[in-house]
């Protein structure tokens, strides 16, 4: 059973930038898809990002895209989230999950997540 382990969040205003990274221990990442996914008080929990087992591929949701980059380091056993010009609206817990063995050319949608796998998460709060 994988163990990830985000960090990263923080408080920052409108504007600025976060890094969250995504360690994993347990076992090795690179042959599933990776996602980062976020939930804000009283919202569901939605994806942000996904990446295919290469790195290759990347998916991103259109209310972060052309702001958040997703990228993972395989050698490394870690994923990335590179946030930029982030919004009030951005504020949440973001959790990083894998998928499930053979989604390794996967997008990661909320179906293909191994649900054992959830981080405890890291908190981001944008101030206006």
């Amino acid at each position: 059973q994988v163990l990830l382990v985000e960090s990263g969040g923080g408080s920052v205003q409108a504007g600025g930038s976060l890094r969250l990274s995504c360690a994993a221990s347990g076992y090795s990442i690179s042959s599933r898809c990776m996602a980062w996914f976020r939930q804000a008080p009283g919202k569901e929990r939605e994806g942000v990002a996904g990446v295919t087992a290469s790195g290759i591929r990347t998916y991103v949701a259109d209310s972060v895209k052309g702001r958040f980059t997703i990228s993972r380091d395989n050698a490394k056993n870690t994923l990335y989230l590179q946030m930029n010009s982030l919004k009030p609206e951005d504020s949440a817990m973001y959790y990083c999950a894998a998928g499930r063995a053979g989604t390794w050319a996967s997008p990661c949608t909320r179906g293909q997540i191994d649900d054992s796998s959830w981080g405890q998460g890291t908190q981001v709060t944008v101030s206006s």
